[in-house]
């Protein structure tokens, strides 16, 4: 398989409120970028696109280390959190239900094709590709011409 990696941040101004996501892919040398803005969306739901973004860009399945400095994620996935919760009907507990229930479903299938390790960096704190994808991210999120529809 080959070994990817793929560095991932989201923003959004506002929350809910205009987002965007930032994706670097790098392989043997090579390396792509991605982003998008959309007009109503939430940080988390952009953290989660872009690795789903990320992922779906690969054309075969790829031992892949996801960079992520979002906690949600990278706790969710490292700690079977994510698992428990398709288990249970998406519910977090008796009461509460999971939240971006459809970017999940989305990301669990991708993670069944690949091979995926998730490492969570400190965001903002100088890591070189994370700060780029920030940018990334703000741009996408601030562009006059973003995506209605809700993601």
């Amino acid at each position: 398989m080959k070994k990817v990696e793929i560095f991932t941040d989201g923003a959004c101004s506002g929350n809910p409120g205009p987002g965007g996501y930032g994706v670097i892919l790098k392989y043997n040398g090579h390396e792509k970028e991605l982003s998008e803005g959309y007009k109503n969306t939430t940080n988390n739901r952009m953290e989660l696109l872009a690795i789903i973004k990320g992922l779906e860009a690969l054309k075969e399945p790829c031992e892949v280390t996801v960079y992520s400095d979002s906690r949600y994620i990278v706790d969710a996935i490292n700690k079977g959190w994510v698992r428990r919760w398709a288990a249970n009907n998406w519910k977090r507990n008796k009461t509460e239900t999971a939240k971006n229930i459809d970017l999940w479903i989305q990301l669990l299938k991708l993670l069944d094709r690949h091979k995926v390790t998730f490492v969570w960096v400190k965001g903002h704190a100088g890591h070189p590709e994370n700060e780029r994808c920030d940018e990334l991210a703000v741009q996408a999120a601030a562009h006059p011409t973003l995506v209605d529809r809700r993601y």
